[in-house]
């Protein structure tokens, strides 16, 4: 451009023109980058204007076309903070040599919060020129000095040309493999995250290395986020690398290895590496599995699942159980873990998991359940409620003929106190027969301690249960009848109960008549035939 047109856009600058006119003149010159006659001194003038728009465009077209002179006010802005303070940082940077070392000599001396500004300018005019004094700022103290370092220097890489790229990785490279003066360890991680923006081949062994378990979280946490982008397929020791950070407790570390994992593709061969995921801490990363694991159905898969179902996140929890219960292999390891399980509370838990599969179960199935539920039974053991309660809910008709079957096969063989608990539990059941009821009356009578006081009576079940009987018949007889038929009861059972009936069921009156007859029928040359006798007549029964 010749120096016409130059004077003619100086004379634009002139504070007589408007403040707009001004500020454009200003940019244009600073883009021209020529400093021909009286360039610098009508910029440098601009930087006292009184008005800020033209203040920050001069700032800015000094460090364009380094002026110098400038120098000494451009310091003493940085020192007021501002918009004014990070551009003016940035000029500076710009003068060279004598500029930038004004800006590290400054550092110490501005405020905290200033310091920031200084750090970023500095450190990018140090990526244009692969400078490594520019990456001793990353060893800074302040937080806020190296992150603002880091981002200066990350903006700047993608401007920078093939062989500043390479001389600027070359040392971020040197600088964290040097085993002879190690950095401190806030360095090292903003080196590796300065190093994920290049595409050098060998940043990716060096985070790999820094990935692994016993290593500063901070390095740990900088390499996992970046190492993404150099491995597309992690081999086997990678892999259980990836599965070790996906378990940490800390999400910012888990989050970028399940981001990897999530394009890594399960085979049957590696499934079994996967399911480590399901000890991990967060319930994110578990559900993660859950889910990469689709469609799988093994045993081992079931084994990995079934201590979810009692994680304290509910959610989860319902997730995993669901799940056991569509795997073929989650829902035999769910019929086992059932009949293994050592407390009550195991027990109700698996039994309301299996009630909604329970019917898909083979026949034989129900049959294991209910040996086990016979044992408990007799050995008075709480888990028999939740067995009754699974097989009462898939086939409530199956087990009442299964229980008083077992009952009286019992009762046959005289093991009355055997045979009782199977008849107690069989007419908790509102749908229990009558011909159950009177099993168990009966059986209640054999085992009855016979107490005659009234207080006594008044506390036996069996006379009870003989009460509940008669109360849903038209009439006496229909008992009687039954009770006739029974010839393991001895006349001191009948007569015990005959007595009660006597003595305090005006309205079985009759039932009491027919029993106390039936012990004089069948002892009536006995002691009890002889009481019978005198209880029908004090009784007014004869």
């Amino acid at each position: 451009m010749s120096s016409v047109p130059l004077k003619n856009i100086l004379k634009l600058v002139d504070p007589k023109q408007t403040t707009e006119i001004r500020r454009s003149a200003i940019v244009v010159l600073g883009e021209l980058g020529q400093r021909e006659g009286d360039t610098s001194e009508a910029i440098h003038e601009c930087l006292r204007d009184t008005d800020q728009g033209i203040r920050l465009a001069s700032i800015v077209a000094i460090g364009q076309l380094k002026i110098d002179a400038a120098l000494p006010e451009l310091l003493e802005k940085i020192k007021h903070g501002g918009l004014e303070s990070e551009l003016a940082a940035d000029a500076v940077a710009k003068l060279g040599v004598k500029g930038r070392k004004a800006l590290q000599d400054l550092m110490g001396k501005v405020a905290p919060g200033l310091r920031k500004y200084i750090a970023s300018s500095l450190a990018a005019s140090g990526a244009d020129r692969a400078d490594a004094d520019a990456l001793k700022i990353l060893q800074d103290k302040d937080p806020a000095v190296v992150e603002a370092a880091l981002g200066s220097m990350m903006g700047s890489i993608p401007n920078l040309g093939a062989s500043q790229r390479k001389a600027l990785a070359d040392q971020l490279i040197e600088l964290v493999s040097n085993k002879k003066q190690p950095i401190a360890t806030s360095m090292e991680a903003a080196a590796l995250k300065l190093l994920a923006v290049f595409d050098d081949p060998r940043i990716g062994k060096i985070l790999w290395e820094r990935v692994q378990p016993g290593r500063n979280p901070d390095i740990r946490m900088a390499a996992l986020q970046s190492i993404g982008k150099f491995t597309t397929s992690p081999n086997k020791e990678q892999l259980a690398i990836l599965f070790g950070c996906a378990c940490e407790p800390d999400f910012r570390m888990a989050a970028p290895a399940l981001m990897m994992l999530k394009n890594v593709k399960v085979t049957d061969k590696s499934l079994n590496d996967w399911l480590v995921l399901f000890k991990a801490v967060d319930s994110a990363t578990r559900q993660f599995a859950m889910d990469k694991l689709e469609g799988f159905d093994t045993p081992e898969l079931a084994g990995a699942l079934l201590p979810l179902i009692r994680s304290s996140d509910r959610k989860f929890a319902e997730a995993a159980t669901r799940k056991l219960t569509e795997l073929e292999s989650g829902r035999k390891l769910l019929s086992e873990a059932l009949l293994e399980a050592e407390t009550p509370d195991q027990y109700w838990q698996y039994a309301r998991m299996l009630v909604p599969i329970a019917k898909q179960y083979p026949a034989r199935w129900r049959d294991t359940v209910f040996k086990k539920l016979t044992k408990y039974i007799e050995e008075n053991d709480r888990r028999a409620d939740s067995l009754v309660f699974l097989m009462g809910e898939t086939d409530a008709g199956d087990l009442r003929e299964r229980l008083e079957t077992f009952a009286v096969e019992l009762r046959k063989k005289k093991a009355y106190e055997r045979a009782y608990p199977f008849l107690r539990t069989l007419a908790r059941d509102p749908a229990c027969g009558m011909s159950a009821r009177f099993e168990l009356a009966t059986v209640g009578l054999k085992l009855s301690a016979k107490d005659f006081s009234e207080d006594s009576r008044a506390k036996d079940t069996c006379l009870h249960s003989f009460s509940t009987l008669l109360q849903h018949q038209q009439n006496d007889e229909e008992i009687f009848q039954q009770l006739e038929k029974v010839k393991w009861l001895e006349p001191e059972d009948l007569y015990y109960l005959g007595f009660h009936f006597a003595d305090h069921e005006a309205r079985h009156k009759k039932f009491a008549s027919l029993v106390l007859k039936l012990v004089v029928k069948r002892s009536p040359k006995s002691k009890l035939g002889q009481n019978a006798k005198a209880k029908l007549k004090t009784s007014g029964l004869q």
